[in-house]
């Protein structure tokens, strides 16, 4: 990464060049239709796991054969397919556990959990950016109490949500770490194998068959790959090669009415009430004080 790019990833409040906004919208559409697709699908979660990543893979593969592999960025890559496919595990279950909505609001608490961890390894955070995570922090609260009156199923999916948001933010902070030295189709093949090949024991440990669905499920798992993991995943790792990850990270708070939107349009998934809709309010403005109030250097530890 030259001087010039390392300089742009470190000031996340510049607006993106209009090439990687493009990238960005193109990627808040992709994403937010994961949701929705999930809860729409009953293939095991393992399963869906890892046939969508395998996808992924292959579909990324024949650009990644065109550049040569950094061995530290490779191992960094390899993190990231662990991480990722445990931040699924989490993601997968809420969106079939409580409702689209609440599910991708709490996800999107990551850039909290980013200050966090950059906070444990001795990086700062302005007391304004606390203020901000303690907004969504009670929102979350509020959503997952709510949601614990409905019933346990909607508060197990909530707190399963709060981890997957924060193995969001490791698996960002890493993939920007990998992206240094990796070329971002070498970055996206390694981490997506991985995280296939993490998924596949799951699935088979537990019993879960890996072939023979309808035609339905497989219709869902293509739109998943091409939409989900090829037009969002891998719109958002492009970026990251010159836009910081509070940027994408603020950018990706789009997924929420992405989402709901089309949950609520075509019937998937548990509906919400409308009383989680402060709590949703509060977690994504909570979010963007972090954002906006956390000091460039606090994102991105360099090596």
């Amino acid at each position: 990464m030259s001087e010039v790019q390392r300089a742009t990833v470190h000031n996340h409040t510049e607006l993106p060049a209009r090439p990687d906004l493009i990238r960005l919208i193109i990627g808040i559409f992709g994403i937010g239709s994961s949701g929705p697709l999930i809860a729409l699908s009953t293939m095991p979660v393992p399963t869906l796991i890892f046939w969508r990543n395998l996808g992924g893979s292959l579909m990324t593969l024949p650009f990644a054969l065109r550049h040569k592999l950094d061995r530290t960025g490779a191992k960094w890559a390899v993190l990231a397919g662990v991480v990722l496919a445990v931040h699924f595990v989490g993601f997968f279950l809420s969106m079939r556990m409580t409702s689209v909505t609440a599910g991708t609001a709490i996800v999107a608490t990551q850039p909290i959990f980013a200050a966090f961890f950059v906070k444990l390894t001795g990086g700062h955070i302005p007391t304004k950016a606390w203020f901000g995570m303690l907004i969504s922090f009670s929102g979350v609260l509020l959503v997952t109490g709510i949601d614990l009156q409905l019933d346990r199923r909607s508060f197990m999916g909530d707190l399963a949500a709060l981890i997957s948001g924060a193995l969001a933010a490791a698996y960002m902070l890493i993939g920007s770490r990998a992206q240094q030295t990796l070329a971002t189709t070498s970055y996206t093949t390694i981490c997506y194998f991985v995280c296939a090949m993490t998924a596949l024991p799951m699935a088979l440990l537990s019993g879960y068959p890996i072939f023979g669905f309808v035609a339905k499920e497989w219709w869902v798992l293509i739109g998943l790959i091409l939409g989900a993991q090829i037009l969002g995943h891998t719109m958002f790792n492009i970026t990251l090669k010159r836009v910081s990850p509070a940027v994408v990270s603020m950018i990706v708070f789009f997924e929420v009415p992405v989402a709901a939107i089309l949950a609520m349009a075509f019937d998937i998934g548990k509906q919400p009430t409308l009383m989680i809709i402060p709590g949703v309010i509060l977690i994504l403005g909570g979010c963007i004080l972090v954002v906006l109030r956390t000091r460039p250097e606090s994102v991105v530890v360099d090596e």
